[in-house]
């Protein structure tokens, strides 16, 4: 390996093994080494549930309240139900006072039970200081006002303890009333859950204490809620972090013990079981974890990841093996791409890294464990696509050497030229249009080839039978057949004209019925014949009407692109996609390998798949050598996508084995990669249907139960947004530096694209659990006005734009007010709803007068026929 390979993986590898350190610097704060006044207590850890009635042992509750004496005096709890009765008697063994609840709801025979149950408290346990009835009960709308009151009114009457209700400082201002029937102000003053930022809580806590006191200066003030929470989702200005509990506990409790303040921190210990009613950030208010270890938040070093020295040993440990493994592979790269390559490769494993760690950090739920079963491999897959777009960039930016065969050898002059038996199949084409292409045949500069038209399964006599006749004034050399019912489609065609080649024919080409050929296109090509390892010729598909109106042009520089870019890069790997028409096939090789496959609708890509699995090499010139004609409707483009995704995955179904990384070896490393690559993009579109139908039923729940389902993770969002704009950026970018085309154009490009996503993934579904194409009926809208058109022809994708957008906008309205996540989210609904949008635009563009400048002077069904799955 050369050593500048080295110096690359190394440099890299430490740049992001580094990023943990540099991000998790320790948090100069002064610790709180003091004693609490007191803490909330509930003595539940990831085994237990109240709402399940899935309870702690006595035995259980001791060891708890024991740890919870090593830090506080007091304790706080909310109900008098099930074991919580017994908390008082267990803590007074620890010598913990208690200020005991009873939990006030909308049930009024439970109401009734628990204040029976807090005065049979009080009268049994010394160490009960005071009571607190109701814990906002009245911010929930569990009970009014004068019903709480009632409440309060009873148990003082029954006990001489103080009672009080623990309300939010809001709800205590707001109701004076309140304050006049306790004894003392229980309030909660709970800043992250007003969003205010950790640097400002502080401030916001005093201000909230200062009203209350003015507002009410004869009672005494409990803080009976005060904390931060260590984890979960940011709220407004709020970060939930380890550190920012951290900071806030100890400024707190430094000026609680300053002025002498009564509280009770919330709380003693994690409560995972909270998630279903506050949602995640409610299972990390404890200063102890679920386990029972105390947090840093009191005494310890401040850092939101204290094990990010064994993260960035793993960072290191697998991207930099990775990586130089990568670097290894024959990709002939200049220095510059492969630093990009290296640091795109060792970006993608630290993004796993730091996925994993947030994760592994957190107490999950059976619908986190089964969302996660799903995102994690989808942004795998992800991943996955975002390194292999990588490596088709760099190879096109930044490659040094070059092993494409651009020109043939040179024949020996005495040299007889090949005869090449030129197959032109046909099925319901227009008759000037097949006519203009045989006239073309007719001009070619070459001594020795013959052309076969094969017109199979045309209803209409009137396409065929002009050719006909127009063909039997040609000579021998150009014949044509017409076969009324003919099995296997173009590639049945295809194989009846390979059983009726002349047999001094070596080569055999092959062009749509479309194609203008250019008089040149043998002469220049059939040397590459020269080498007997050579069984494939591929000259570009080009497009002789691609600037006749808005929408042709942008689908033009669409296909373009694979072109000028993919093919390119394919063929330094001897990998290229056979692409039907304007191609060349060693005869012998043809018929060594079986011929066309009738079962696979991607007959040519096929194909040439079995010839590289024979050992044959490819040759691919991107000098243009034929012009055919384009789409002329969005419908017919869309078909013509669906129909290359859907024999892709027949393909994929029928060679899985050949794909593989191990197994036998009829196909290179890197022609198995490049075929793999090329699918994958496809492959993603089919999941990203799926994700979209599982974010909106998300986004539902999110609406309708907030209390239960929460934007996914941050990291996966920040993921799948940054791939969309690196996959982008990548287009532009290349399309800038490979593409002849403007700027408008490169954006054109992208916009086809796009619009196209949706076919794609319906095809890659369908073409994974199904064996045949299914008809697709094209809708009879010529009646119809050009908007109705546009819109109908794309109706699926608008439904589907509308719905994203839809739901975007209304967590925009709920949740994305106060939650910065809920905004991510927001966004990345907005983002999936790019390529359905684009669709409905693109139909509208072919559909409106905008898109119909300039037509071509064929009738319009001659380029979509000609482009129908039968005669493609």
């Amino acid at each position: 390996m050369r050593i500048s390979n080295w110096i690359i993986g190394l440099v890299t590898a430490a740049f992001f093994a580094g990023a943990w350190g540099i991000t998790n610097r320790p948090v100069e704060e002064q610790p709180w080494r003091g004693e609490l006044r007191g803490l909330s207590f509930a003595p539940y850890n990831d085994a237990h549930n109240p709402m399940t009635k899935v309870d702690p042992t006595p035995e259980e509750i001791s060891k708890d309240l024991k740890a919870v004496a090593s830090v506080a005096r007091s304790v706080r709890t909310y109900t008098t139900e099930g074991v919580m009765m017994q908390v008082p008697r267990l803590a007074w063994k620890q010598g913990l006072t208690v200020t005991a609840g009873a939990w006030i709801g909308p049930d009024l025979d439970a109401n009734k039970r628990e204040i029976t149950n807090l005065i049979d408290m009080t009268r049994s346990n010394g160490n009960i200081t005071q009571l607190i009835v109701g814990n906002e009960s009245v911010l929930r709308g569990d009970v009014t006002v004068p019903e709480l009151m009632q409440y309060i009114r009873a148990v003082k009457a029954l006990t001489p303890l103080p009672v009080s209700t623990a309300e939010p400082w809001h709800v205590w201002l707001a109701h004076p009333e309140l304050a006049d029937q306790v004894d003392f102000i229980a309030v909660h003053i709970l800043p992250f859950w007003e969003g205010i930022d950790a640097d400002q809580a502080l401030q916001f806590v005093m201000e909230r204490l200062e009203d209350l006191e003015r507002k009410f200066p004869n009672k005494r003030v409990v803080i009976s809620e005060i904390g931060w929470p260590s984890e979960g989702l940011t709220r407004k200005d709020a970060v939930a972090s380890p550190v920012n509990q951290g900071l806030f506990l100890r400024r707190f409790l430094t000026i609680a013990k300053e002025r002498n303040l009564d509280y009770f921190v919330i709380e003693a210990f994690d409560q995972p079981w909270k998630m279903q009613v506050e949602g995640g950030v409610g299972a990390y208010w404890g200063i102890f974890d679920a386990d029972r270890h105390l947090k840093p938040a009191l005494d310890g070093v401040l850092m939101n990841r204290p094990d990010w020295p064994w993260l960035s040993l793993a960072t290191l440990a697998i991207g930099l093996p990775f990586v130089l493994w990568l670097l290894r592979q024959e990709l002939g790269l200049k220095r510059r791409g492969r630093l990009f390559l290296a640091i795109l490769a060792q970006g993608a494993v630290s993004a796993t890294v730091w996925i994993y760690a947030a994760y592994s950090g957190l107490y999950l739920t059976d619908l986190d464990i089964g969302v996660l079963s799903v995102i994690a491999p989808a942004t795998l897959l992800l991943l996955g696509i975002f390194l292999t777009e990588g490596i088709e960039m760099v190879e096109c930016l930044w490659r040094g050497s070059s092993h494409r065969r651009l020109a043939p050898p040179a024949l020996p002059a005495d040299a007889p030229l090949p005869m090449v038996s030129i197959h032109v199949p046909c099925r319901n084409e227009p008759a000037d249009m097949m006519i203009r292409t045989i006239k073309a045949l007719e001009r070619l500069d070459y001594p020795n080839y013959e052309v076969l038209i094969i017109d199979n399964n045309s209803t209409d006599d009137s396409c065929w039978q002009p050719v006909e006749v127009y063909c039997r004034n040609l000579g021998p050399n150009i014949r044509f057949f017409h076969l009324p019912k003919w099995p296997g489609f173009k590639a049945g065609a295809l194989n009846f004209a390979l059983a009726h080649t002349n047999p001094e024919a070596q080569i055999v080409a092959t062009i749509d019925s479309d194609y203008e050929v250019s008089r040149e296109w043998l002469k220049d090509l059939v040397g590459h014949f020269s080498d007997p390892q050579v069984a494939l010729v591929q000259a570009p598909q080009d497009y002789r009407d691609g600037k006749d109106d808005i929408f042709k042009r942008l689908c033009f520089w669409e296909y373009a692109g694979f072109f000028h870019l993919g093919m390119k890069s394919r063929d330094e790997h001897n990998a290229i996609i056979q692409h039907g028409t304007m191609a060349l096939i060693r005869k012998a090789a043809l018929e060594r390998v079986g011929g066309w496959a009738e079962w696979c609708i991607t007959e040519d890509a096929e194909l040439g798949l079995r010839l590289f699995e024979a050992g044959y090499r490819a040759v691919y010139t991107e000098k243009s050598y034929g012009k055919g004609l384009m789409p002329d409707s969005f419908d017919a483009f869309r078909k013509q996508r669906y129909r290359w995704a859907y024999g892709a995955m027949q393909i994929m179904k029928t060679h899985w084995r050949e794909l593989l990384p191990w197994g036998e070896r009829k196909l290179t490393r890197a022609q198995r990669y490049q075929f793999v690559a090329g699918w994958l993009p496809w492959i993603a579109d089919g999941f990203q249907l799926l994700f979209v139908a599982l974010a909106l039923v998300w986004t539902a729940g999110m609406i309708l139960l907030p209390q239960f389902i929460e934007p996914p993770l941050t990291l996966f969002l920040i993921v799948t947004l940054g791939m969309f704009a690196f996959k982008v950026g990548k287009s532009l970018w290349l399309y800038t530096q490979r593409v002849p085309c403007t700027f408008l154009e490169r954006l054109g490009a992208s916009l086809a694209g796009l619009a196209l996503a949706h076919t794609v993934a319906k095809a890659v579904w369908r073409g994974t659990f199904t064996a045949n194409l299914p008809f697709m009926r094209t809708p009879k809208l010529e009646n119809q006005p050009a908007f109705i058109r546009g819109l109908l022809a794309a109706w699926e994708e608008t439904l589907i734009a509308a719905l994203l957008i839809g739901s975007g906008v209304l967590i925009m309205m709920t949740r994305g007010v106060i939650e910065p996540a809920a905004k991510l989210w927001a966004m990345l609904l907005f983002v999936q709803a790019l390529p359905f949008a684009t669709a409905l635009l693109l139909s509208m563009i072919n559909a409106l007068p905008l898109g119909q400048r300039r037509r071509v002077s064929l009738p319009m069904a001659a380029a979509e026929q000609a482009k129908s799955p039968a005669a493609e």
